[in-house]
């Protein structure tokens, strides 16, 4: 109950910490950081309430922000019965941060270092402890380490050369974030499940075209979506 109660508060931050991460990512890491909780500007309680516009925007802003809690808790939840309660820290990280990445590509079209760099390095990490979901492979053949450097290396790779056939006429079409995106989940789930990860993704982005009658948008959240699915499908219960 614990990562519940942790999910549902970290779930209600998303929406703000995906405006300032969104709004600062241009600047280096460590000034985002640094403006995460500290505002340029804010306007006073009893103003915001006589401006029925601001006020409009101010409950919007709070169900989003209660529909992330609720949703984040749910997940975290999944996340903490579905795998080994040794690593579940881990899963929980890894969940967290592909859910606020949902929430910043939804609403800024791009995908920060700040998120994809550090779920990079906690992949490697992960394999360096001897996380379970990098055994995929014979151990024989290849260790969870190797693994996981060549889950990052073919989800940076796959994509980069695949690009390559549809640049021409849409340049914008596969962006430098769902490539970086792809190599972390790739170190967390290795050459084997990373393929399945960019299949899928592939599959969700075209589905979700079709229904909203759309003939672009944010990538980002396919590739979690389909990296949660996978994880959850291949390493859970």
């Amino acid at each position: 109950m614990m990562y519940v109660l942790y999910g549902f508060v970290f779930g209600c931050l998303i929406p703000f910490l995906a405006r300032r991460i969104g709004k600062f990512c241009a600047y280096t890491p460590g000034y985002t950081l640094l403006k995460l909780f500290i505002p340029t500007h804010y306007m006073p309680w009893k103003k915001l309430q006589t401006n029925p516009a601001y006020m409009h925007l101010f409950n919007r802003y709070l169900m989003r922000s209660l529909g992330w809690g609720i949703f984040t808790a749910a997940a975290t939840y999944l996340f903490s019965v579905c795998f080994d309660t040794f690593y579940t820290v881990w899963y929980v990280a890894f969940l967290w941060i592909l859910l606020l990445s949902v929430e910043i590509d939804k609403r800024f079209m791009l995908l920060p270092d700040i998120l994809t760099l550090p779920l990079l390095i906690l992949g490697f990490g992960y394999a360096a402890i001897g996380g379970n979901w990098l055994n995929t492979l014979e151990p024989e053949i290849i260790n969870n380490v190797q693994n996981s450097f060549l889950g990052a290396a073919f989800g940076y790779i796959m994509p980069t050369f695949a690009s390559i056939f549809i640049v021409w006429k849409h340049p914008d079409a596969f962006g430098a974030g769902d490539i970086k995106l792809l190599s972390a989940i790739g170190a967390w789930l290795g050459f084997e499940c990373i393929s399945y990860v960019i299949l899928l993704s592939c599959l969700i982005f075209a589905l979700t075209c079709l229904i909203y009658k759309q003939k672009a948008g944010a990538f980002g959240p396919a590739i979690v979506y389909a990296a949660l699915i996978v994880s959850v499908c291949m390493f859970g219960f």
